[in-house]
């Protein structure tokens, strides 16, 4: 939680320092998010790759595990679509590209941003990517305070699928403690696969 209150405090003062100070227009703020993203891809693949339990999750793995990423996935995006509904200024494109982070917002919200510019304009691209960095934000945070209400009336599944991409870091200690320690391995599985199809999801919806 004092993670995500960073990342918005640190948002609110990009917010603040673009009203308050001109920026020259020898800085290129795409080409600055452009190398921004690249770098926070490498970290993403360097972490999963680092992690020590990787070995022991591939051994763990089954097909019929699958189904739990992939329920999280397709629930999400129905919901998302549904979204449009009642969101007519944002194509159901739009809301499919804000939910396919699954609470991943630092990536999320940059993909869309770079993404969006070209096709709709920097500022339909810069209030698409607001809306993502908060969505998914709101999201961990609802995963981490609502877990123990998800796990006894939904299933000891159900925080690991509101959790998103976060189950194998953030939610991890939250999941573990109202799922049980028999749930670790899958929790951390689920937030690998999750996360993986964050770039691939959001690129897609956000080419529209």
């Amino acid at each position: 939680m004092k993670g995500s209150l960073v990342i918005v405090s640190f948002f609110i003062l990009g917010c603040i320092s673009g009203l308050i100070f001109e920026i020259p227009d020898s800085i290129n703020l795409t080409d600055i998010s452009s190398y921004v993203l690249y770098v926070l891809m490498f970290l993403v693949g360097a972490g999963i790759g680092c992690d020590g339990k990787i070995k022991e999750i591939i051994k763990f793995v089954r097909p019929q595990l699958l189904l739990l990423p992939l329920s999280t996935i397709v629930g999400t995006l129905s919901f998302s679509a549904l979204a449009a509904l009642i969101l007519p200024q944002w194509t159901v494109w739009d809301c499919l590209a804000v939910g396919s982070g699954m609470a991943y917002y630092s990536l999320s919200s940059i993909l869309i941003m770079q993404l969006k510019t070209p096709v709709a304009g920097a500022a339909v691209a810069s209030q698409l990517g607001a809306i993502a960095l908060i969505s998914n934000i709101v999201r961990e945070l609802i995963a981490l305070v609502g877990a123990p209400f998800f796990a006894r009336y939904f299933g000891k599944f159900a925080p690991i699928s509101a959790g998103g991409a976060t189950t194998m870091d953030t939610t991890l200690p939250i999941i573990t403690q109202v799922s049980g320690q028999d749930i670790v391995i899958l929790s951390i599985f689920h937030g690998i696969l999750v996360d993986l199809s964050v770039p691939f999801l959001v690129s897609f919806f956000a080419s529209f």
